[in-house]
């Protein structure tokens, strides 16, 4: 899992700008990914959207929304400084991750969508969405979200 990471760009090792004791802002890694501790559940989750710099907190925002009303009772956690989402049980579906120009949707089980997001990657049954300002298509992601969250994930 650690080279899928790698891959999606996930921040293991990189080097973001050091809050102050005063500032109290959360570290954002290169491009922008915030660095929000390990954990369970909704409130890392929110840590991390609110983190997201500049138009991408709306649409992290958009994206979590449409994950709880897609999937009730979604679990979410944040590991290696990106949110996650999963389904008890059956491990987890999607995560995303921050650059300077778009996000990057990580679908585990994305070659098995239909139609597939158009991102490739070198792990077979994985695909990546690219979401730039001004183009998330909140339809196509629900449907995606929906497809997903019904096969199998990642367990980690």
């Amino acid at each position: 899992m650690a080279a899928v990471l790698r891959e999606a760009g996930a921040g293991i090792g990189e080097v973001g700008v050091k809050p102050t004791a005063r500032s109290g802002e959360p570290v954002l890694l290169s491009g922008g990914n915030p660095q929000i501790p390990k954990g369970d559940g909704n409130a890392p989750v929110q840590a991390y959207i609110a983190a997201m710099p500049g138009w991408k907190s709306d649409i992290g925002r958009r994206m979590d929304a449409l994950n709880e009303h897609t999937v009730p009772g979604v679990n979410k956690a944040v590991k290696w400084n990106l949110p996650f989402y999963g389904v008890e049980g059956e491990g987890w579906f999607l995560s995303f991750h921050c650059f300077t120009k778009y996000i990057k949707v990580t679908f585990f089980s994305g070659a098995s969508l239909h139609p597939p997001p158009s991102g490739k990657s070198k792990y077979e049954r994985i695909r990546y969405l690219d979401i730039h300002e001004g183009q998330f298509d909140e339809a196509r992601f629900a449907d995606w979200v929906k497809q997903a969250s019904r096969l199998p994930g990642e367990r980690m």
